[in-house]
């Protein structure tokens, strides 16, 4: 990529600032990649979790437990981590 065009695709008003853009994006992609592989882990764990609540005669989903996930969420990244752990609760539930 040309200087023009990593400053144009970045923002930046230098080269250096587009340079060090660029690299902190890819390291960002590789970051949201992982980030994404373990939510799909998270998933799969969950969904034998509420396999066996289930089976055993249980609900489908245990709500002091989800209110324990909140908590730690919100305690690690404020009100913002609610709302993902909230996200993140969703996307688990009801797999089965």
């Amino acid at each position: 990529m040309t200087a023009t065009a990593a400053t144009e695709k970045t923002g930046a008003r230098t080269d250096d600032a587009a340079n060090l853009i660029s690299d902190a994006r890819e390291r960002i992609d590789s970051l949201d990649d992982r980030i994404i592989g373990l939510i799909q882990e998270r998933m799969a764990v969950s969904a034998v979790i509420q396999e066996a609540r289930i089976t055993s005669g249980g609900r489908r989903v245990n709500l002091s437990r989800e209110m324990e996930v909140l908590g730690h969420y919100r305690d690690a990244l404020g009100k913002p981590g609610t709302a993902l752990a909230m996200t993140l609760l969703e996307l688990c539930r009801g797999r089965i």
